[in-house]
This record gives structure tokens, C-alpha cells and sequence, in this order.
């Protein structure tokens, strides 16, 4: 495809995503069946423009003066993919597969010099201070919903633009090296093919770089070590929220929202198939990859606890060392990977997995022994989702306590000494963690631990 079609395809499947709130891969799918034509490349470029796009709406939108799916894909690929005003001029012009001339809006927006006399004198001064107006609101420079102001200040203050701008950039896809399987040297030598380096902060973490947003990524999933069960595609943030479950060897361990079972295959060698690990969700459906995913990563240690074989969960009952809750939550802290579900969030779902994480934390603490623990994740930096939920349920609940994790995560043993200075910059007031990119380049995640009084 030429640019021309690729830039129609992105401003179609954009104005798709808007006018369906869907997911932005439903809608890309949904175009890719009904244009079969499209080779694996042209796929690659059309969804990074649509990626970045979103990533940077408000940004893009304030850039060129308008937020409608054709403004945001001609901003992205003007401001965001640096491809020069008179080549997208072209290609939007090109017939029949372009989506039209530039208006004259669009041309100044871009920075094309053909129409620019014909503006009133000094109309370009008045659009480049309009647009630095527009770029001062922290929400238009840090690219999140306005409604969410109030919350990402609470949780962020004064940096809330540098850490939500974090939020905007691409993310690099972070690799989880499998002990059970193979030792990091040996799995960083076979990793080179896809390169991927060691991570700094975590001795069992690599990382490939975020690829070229019009660059299709490395297939991780088809190379000999991942079929070896050698390595895992998990993010950083989410291999260091395992870690806080701590020293695990030889406990009992209930992973009570497994779903598709990340973190629980990194509950399964830290505790180096010793003890027993029980994976559980009330949704059968997730659980489903984690019977295969398990058998591949060679764990031994696992019972899968599955509503639809009516398993239930009664005989664990106040007998476990750990009960790790990845709980229900909004997502923000995956916007890097995901930005179109920070455009879907409404105050109403919100909400709702609000009283999801009440629930979840009431039923999760009857399985903890006295003496034992309790692990909260969420890939969610809002407080409301975290400090919020935990003081309720430590105020109906004084068993329990939080204490720091940070003691947790060194006890696991994964941590570099470089790892422990940069987690120790995430440390919250009340001794939980809160992971953001601008720090680690990872998702974001909140992690806080619970003991139980007794034992």
C-alpha cells in the first residue's frame, strides 16, 4: 500500500474506534478481514499510527486544532512520525486512495507552506499561541482524559504532566527469563536473535526495545527459547509485583485472580516448584491458557482451581502463608500498551471495579493463616483503586496491617542492587510501592502487603 491508502485506512479505522467505542484491535481486526489485501506491513504501519495517535490525542489535537479521527492520524504522522507537511500533502491528495486534500486548516496545522500568504496577517501567531495555551493544561500535555484530573493530581501533584506524558510513550516489550527452565546466561545467549538485553533491575528480566512505531514487533512468540518454556512476554512492572509476595520457598500460596496466569508462573519459580501454588478466578474462562502456559514453563507445584469443574476453594480456608490478589481494576497503568482504554474509562466503570477490589479483598482474606500475608496489585496508579480500598478494608478488618513491601521484594531475591535503589524511589508515604515508567520504563502498578495478626 501506498502512503495514501495507509493514511485512509488509520482515519477509517480511528473514526471506527470513536464511533464504536470498541477496542482499538477490534476495530483494526474488523478492518484487516474486510481488506485482505493489506500485507503484514502495511497492518503494522496502519496500527502503529493508530497507537500513537491515541497515545497522544489531546497533544495531537491541540497541535492541529482539532480532536476528529482525520485531524489526529495527519497530526500523528506529522508530529509524532516526523514525516514531512508537503509528503503528507501528497499522499492525502494522491486519488483514489488518499482521503482528500489538505483543507486549509490542515495545511497550516502541518506546517505546509502552500497556503500560508493566504491567511489573514497574523493569523498563524494567533493558531501557534492558541496552541501553547492548549498544551499548558496538564491534561493536554500529559495526553489522559480531563475527567481524570482531580485523580491523577491526588496521586501525582505537581508532576502529574511529566509522569502521565511517561504514560504516552511506547512501551518496550519485556521478556520474564524462567529459572525452572534455564539460567538467565544461558537464556540471554539465545535471546539475541530478537535483541533482547538484561535488565539492570531485575536479574531474571529482559528487554527487547520498543520497535519503530511503523515496525512490525519481534516474534518472541515463535522463537526456540520461548517454545522451550525458557522465557516469558511479561512486563516489568508485573515481573516486580510478583516479587513482593517475598520469600515464597517451601508455603502454601493461593493466587486468587489468576486469570491467564503471568504472575502466577512467576509465584511458581520463585518458590522453585516447592511448596503448593493454587491458581484461581472466578471467570473459567481466563484460566484456560494457564493449563498449557504452566505445562510449557515446566511447573509442578500448581492446582488450578476452576469454578466450571466446580472446584471450590473452601478447604484452603484460613491455611495460606500467601494469598497474592492481582485484583479487577482500570487498567491506567497499562496505557502505554493499551491507549485506547484511556479514552473508554468512564467515572461509571470506575466505579465499578471499585466495589469489584471491596469484594475481592473481603473474600481473599479468609484463606490467610494468622501470621500469614496478604499481597494487593493492581496495574492501576489511582489511589482511589489502591490506598482507597485498603484503608476501607483495614478499617473493617484490624487483623490486618499494612507493612513495607519493599522488605518483601528484596526478600524474593530477584532484585540488583541498582533494582533496589530505583524500587526505593517508588515507595509511598504508607510503605506500599507505586511503579511508573517515567522510572523504570515499565507499566504502572501499585503493590502494598497485609500481614495478618497471630500465627
Amino acid at each position: 500500500m501506498r502512503l495514501s491508502g495507509r493514511l485512509s485506512a488509520a482515519i477509517e479505522i480511528l473514526d471506527d474506534f470513536e464511533k464504536r467505542r470498541v477496542p482499538l484491535k477490534t476495530a483494526i481486526a474488523d478492518w484487516s478481514r474486510m481488506n485482505r489485501y493489506a500485507g503484514a506491513k502495511d497492518r503494522a504501519w496502519i496500527s502503529g499510527l493508530c497507537l500513537d495517535a491515541l497515545r497522544k490525542r489531546n497533544s495531537v489535537a491541540a497541535m492541529m486544532g482539532e480532536q476528529c479521527p482525520r485531524a489526529l492520524a495527519l497530526g500523528a504522522l506529522r508530529f509524532l512520525w516526523a514525516k514531512p507537511a508537503e509528503e503528507i500533502a501528497e499522499a492525502a491528495a494522491e486519488e483514489p486512495h488518499g482521503p482528500g486534500a489538505l483543507s486549509h486548516d490542515e495545511t497550516l496545522a502541518v506546517g505546509e507552506d502552500e497556503g500560508l500568504s493566504s491567511s489573514p496577517c497574523g493569523a498563524e501567531d494567533v493558531r501557534a499561541e492558541e496552541r501553547k495555551v492548549a498544551l499548558c493544561n496538564p491534561h493536554v500535555a500529559g495526553d489522559y482524559p480531563e475527567w481524570l484530573s482531580p485523580q491523577i493530581e491526588r496521586a501525582f501533584g505537581e508532576n502529574a504532566s511529566v509522569i502521565m506524558s511517561a504514560f504516552a510513550e511506547r512501551a518496550d516489550i519485556d521478556l520474564r527469563i524462567n529459572t525452572l527452565k534455564s539460567s538467565p546466561e544461558k537464556v540471554l545467549s539465545a535471546l539475541k536473535t530478537v535483541k533482547a538485553a538484561a535488565v539492570p533491575f531485575l536479574k531474571t528480566a529482559a528487554r527487547i526495545a520498543a520497535p519503530e512505531p511503523s515496525e512490525k514487533a519481534p516474534g518472541v512468540t515463535v522463537i526456540p527459547a520461548f517454545n522451550k518454556g525458557w522465557v516469558e512476554v511479561q512486563d516489568l512492572g508485573s515481573q516486580i509485583a510478583a516479587a513482593a509476595a517475598g520469600d515464597i520457598k517451601g508455603a502454601q500460596v493461593l493466587d486468587y485472580c489468576a486469570g491467564g496466569g503471568g504472575k502466577t508462573l512467576a509465584l511458581a519459580a520463585m518458590m522453585e516448584n516447592t511448596g503448593q501454588l493454587y491458581a484461581y478466578d472466578r471467570d473459567p474462562r481466563r484460566l484456560k491458557p494457564l493449563f498449557h502456559r504452566a505445562k510449557r514453563a515446566g511447573v509442578r507445584n500448581l492446582q488450578i482451581r476452576s469454578p466450571a469443574g466446580g472446584e471450590g476453594l473452601d478447604d484452603l480456608a484460613g491455611k495460606m502463608d500467601v494469598v497474592f490478589i492481582d485484583a479487577p481494576c482500570s487498567g491506567a497503568g497499562t496505557w502505554r500498551r493499551h491507549p485506547d482504554t484511556k479514552w473508554r474509562l468512564t467515572e461509571k466503570q470506575l466505579q465499578t471495579r471499585m466495589s469489584e477490589q471491596d469484594q475481592v479483598l473481603r473474600e481473599a482474606a479468609s484463606f490467610v493463616k494468622p501470621g500469614g500475608r496478604m499481597v494487593w496489585v493492581t496495574c492501576s496508579f489511582l489511589m482511589e483503586e489502591n490506598e482507597d480500598r485498603l484503608a476501607t478494608f483495614v478499617k473493617a478488618h484490624p487483623q490486618f496491617s499494612c507493612v513495607p513491601v519493599l522488605e518483601h521484594i528484596g526478600g524474593s531475591g530477584l532484585l540488583t542492587d541498582m533494582g533496589l535503589a530505583v524500587i526505593k524511589r517508588c515507595v509511598t508515604t504508607d510503605d506500599a510501592i507505586r511503579l511508573t515508567p517515567d522510572k523504570l520504563r515499565s507499566d504502572g502498578f501499585f503493590m502494598s502487603v497485609l500481614n495478618r495478626k497471630g500465627g
